[in-house]
Formats: C-alpha cells, sequence, structure tokens
C-alpha cells in the first residue's frame, strides 16, 4: 500500500512537472507574441525612427525636407514645395573635392530618380553617389571624380576592344 502512494505522488509530481513546463511555454510564446505586435505597431528606437524619418529631396524644386514613412506610404512622397508626390530619399555625400571628408554632408538627388541616364554626381565636391551612399571611415577611400570615373570607363572601354580583336 505504501508503495502505491509513492508511485501516485510520484505520477502526479511528473503530471504537475509537464502542466509547470507546458504553462511556461504558453507563457513565453504569449510574451513573444505580444511583444511582436507592439513592436508592429509602436515602432520605437533610433534607428527604426532615423530609418522611417529621413531627409528628401524635392525633384522640381531641389530643395531638402524631412518625411516620416507612414504603413502604406510610396516614394516619390508628397512634397511641401510642389504639393504632389516629388519627394525622394536624398543620398548623402561625405567627401570634399579633394577627397577629404566633410562635416556637414551635402544631400544629392540620385539622376535615375530625375529620369536622367547614367551616374550621379555630386554637386559640391564632384564625387560620385550611389544609391544607399557609404559614409566614410577607417581605410575608405573616396569615390572617383566625375574626370576620373570617365578615365575609368574609357580605359575598360579600350581593354575590351583589345579583348575582342585577339
Amino acid at each position: 500500500m505504501a508503495r502505491k502512494g509513492a508511485s501516485r505522488i510520484a505520477e502526479n509530481s511528473n503530471a504537475n512537472k509537464k502542466k509547470f513546463l507546458a504553462f511556461i511555454i504558453a507563457a513565453c510564446a504569449v510574451l513573444w507574441a505580444l511583444h511582436s505586435l507592439h513592436s508592429f505597431l509602436w515602432p520605437g528606437g533610433e534607428a527604426r525612427v532615423a530609418d522611417m524619418n529621413r531627409l528628401y529631396i524635392c525633384a522640381e524644386t531641389g530643395q531638402t525636407f524631412h518625411y516620416s514613412l507612414k504603413l502604406g506610404d510610396t516614394i516619390p512622397v508628397m512634397s511641401p514645395y510642389t504639393g504632389r508626390n516629388t519627394g525622394y530619399p536624398a543620398e548623402l555625400c561625405y567627401w570634399t573635392k579633394d577627397g577629404g571628408t566633410s562635416t556637414d554632408p551635402t544631400p544629392v538627388l540620385l539622376n535615375g530618380y530625375k529620369g536622367l541616364p547614367g551616374p550621379t554626381f555630386c554637386p559640391v565636391c564632384g564625387r560620385l553617389v550611389v544609391g544607399h551612399n557609404p559614409a566614410p571611415g577607417p581605410g575608405v577611400k573616396p569615390p572617383p571624380t566625375e574626370a576620373e570615373y570617365r578615365a575609368r570607363l574609357a580605359k575598360r572601354e579600350e581593354l575590351l576592344t583589345d579583348q575582342r580583336d585577339r
């Protein structure tokens, strides 16, 4: 009889452990779901806010403005200068004419947004600007000037012509 009582206690103990474990897993799942929902509905954090509140350029006036993206927004966004969707994300150029870094980056509108062919060059320093333009850092070389870019392009064309002629 004592053995039956001991086995019942052991069975109850195992059942209680399983229930407790199931409760912990369920509680974790609910907390994770609530956190995900909160993060989606109320975005926060500096990186997310900075990404949503970006600098834009009006394609018609060339003037810059800040715009906070909202769910459902599309590019171009409404420009406060034209009242129409002529606002495109600005790419920041951090370089100077001599290849140094600038403490005050220049906002640049990419040619593709303007409907112009070819690469975009910064109007201030004359250096190549690309989408998601990289910022300067240790070991980062400045992008080419328009003259350097054209010279590299001509040299590449020359090499390709030489290879085709062989």
